[in-house]
Order: C-alpha cells, then structure tokens, then sequence
C-alpha cells in the first residue's frame, strides 16, 4: 500500500519517515506540495492514489498565527478540508496531527478525547476547525492530538525546538527565564511515529490523543534538559503574563490517552525517559557543535 507522507521534512515527518521504513512511502515536502493549493493538491493525490495519507503540514508558529490568522486558517483548516475531500473520493485513509492547544487549560485534569475543546488563541482554533472539517467530511480518519512535540530533526518551521532553544541559549551563557504557569506532557516525536503505525493498522478510526505520560510546566522541562545534559545555567521561572506573548496558551494542558487505552496500545513512556533518549540520540550532534 501506497502512503502519502506531507511534509516528510519536519521534525515529525522525519520520525514517520522511519517508523513506516519498510512500508512503500512516498515522501513529500513542500517544495513538492503545497497544501494550500487545492488543484496540486487533488493532482498529487489521483497521481499517487495512496492507501494512507499522513498529512504533518500545519502552520504552527503561535503567536505570529494571531498577527496572520488567513495563513493559519488556510493551512490548518481549508487544506485540511480538501485533503479530506480529495482523500475521500479516492478512498486513502487520512491521518491529521492536531494539538493540546484545542482545549482551553481550565478543567485542570487530562483532557480525553471526550472534551469538549474551547480553544484560547487563533492557532487552536484553526486547528480545531480542520479536525471538524476532516471529522464532517469522511469517517475514514485519525485525527492526532499531541503536546509539547520534539524530534531530533528539529522543527523547520520554528527554527529548532524547545529543547535546543534551551541548550543554545545555555551555550551562550544567557539567563533563562521560562513559564512556570503552563502544565503539559512533552513528547517526543518519534515515540509519537511509532505508536501511530499501531494506530493506523487498527481500523479504529477517530481522534486520538498520544503523548508521552506524566507531566510538567516548560520550566520543570527546561530543568530536566539541563539536569540530564549535564550542565548547570542560570534558569529560573517566569509567568505567562510576565513572558507576555501575544497568543494565550492554555494553562494546563495535559492530555489523557484514553482512546490508546481502550485499544490496549497505552504504553508510552514517561516524559523523562523520552527526554532522555532524545539526548541520548542527538549526542553525534552534540559532538560537532
């Protein structure tokens, strides 16, 4: 079987790259594809005529989703919408990852895929329209929510991820201040590839919520980088309103993966452990900078 992988570049595209390795994968990034164009878009599919499409495509810089919510609305939603479509007609299964960001960080307990989502900023709220779109559109899907993602390839469109964020800013010796007021599961992305190729080989469809388990604020994230890399910088807490960005992230956000346990498929390891294989794995890069 034939799947469709868009935005193959990306910090989870890479992971999914290795995770279906021995599948017949057609990898695309977006020099090949634009998702926003509808045309290319259905030419691209009937082309291929894929079995799976996983489509990781998402316009996921937070806060410059609110000075841009066209781009936000046209990648995380009308896109979305017609991969829907298009996937539909020639019958492939579509995969779409979605975010914690959908829920609104008030019920202070992991959300299920139960919840109802009431998102704070543009970019959740655009990404929960194309999770309805997808949802309205055709029954053969998996919609995947995730949280606090990271990959050993980085992330293309943020220029890196949180974790090197931290170990640059280490590197240059500056003070770091980050939120203490924002609890989340970080998971890391290829954890996340793996368990979605059990996921996809069930024909369970629906949203799923997959993150590694456990949970912590950025700042208690930022400790354990620093703590299982070794070193020792300045770092100390802030607050959201205090960090002042433009977009309001929900205040908790930790996500339950009751869906998985239902399939029997809940066996992601806690979030330091994850962590620590990330570090463990970027250790060639570690050894060149």
């Amino acid at each position: 079987m034939t799947t469709l992988l868009i935005g193959a570049n990306g910090q989870l595209g890479r992971e999914l790259r290795q995770a279906f390795a021995d599948w017949d994968v057609v990898a695309l990034t977006h020099a090949d594809l634009e998702v926003t164009d509808r045309v290319q878009v259905r030419k691209t599919l009937y082309a291929y005529r894929p079995g799976l499409v996983l489509n990781t495509a998402a316009y996921h810089r937070v806060d410059e989703c609110e000075d841009f919510p066209e781009r936000a609305f046209a990648v995380n939603a009308l896109a979305v919408k017609d991969l829907a479509i298009v996937a539909k007609e020639i019958g492939a299964v579509l995969v779409h990852f979605s975010t914690d960001y959908v829920f609104d960080g008030r019920l202070r307990r992991p959300y299920t895929e139960d919840d109802l989502p009431c998102p704070l900023s543009v970019y959740g709220v655009s990404k929960l329209a194309g999770e309805r779109f997808i949802r309205a559109i055709y029954d053969r899907h998996f919609v995947i929510r995730t949280s606090g993602l990271y990959g050993v390839a980085g992330s293309s469109g943020k220029g890196g991820n949180f974790i090197e964020t931290m170990l640059r800013l280490a590197g240059e010796g500056r003070e770091i201040k980050v939120v203490a007021d924002q609890v989340l599961t970080p998971t890391s992305a290829k954890e996340l590839a793996r368990k979605l190729r059990q996921v996809v080989e069930t024909d369970a469809y629906g949203i799923y919520h997959i993150t590694n388990n456990g949970a912590c604020s950025w700042h208690q994230f930022a400790a354990a980088v620093f703590e299982l890399f070794g070193i020792r910088p300045s770092l100390s807490e802030t607050t959201s309103a205090a960090y002042g960005a433009r977009a309001i992230r929900p205040a908790y956000s930790v996500l339950d993966n009751q869906n998985l346990r239902r399939l029997g498929l809940d066996d992601l390891r806690d979030w330091r452990d994850a962590l620590q294989e990330y570090l463990d794995d970027r250790q060639p890069v570690r050894a060149h900078q």
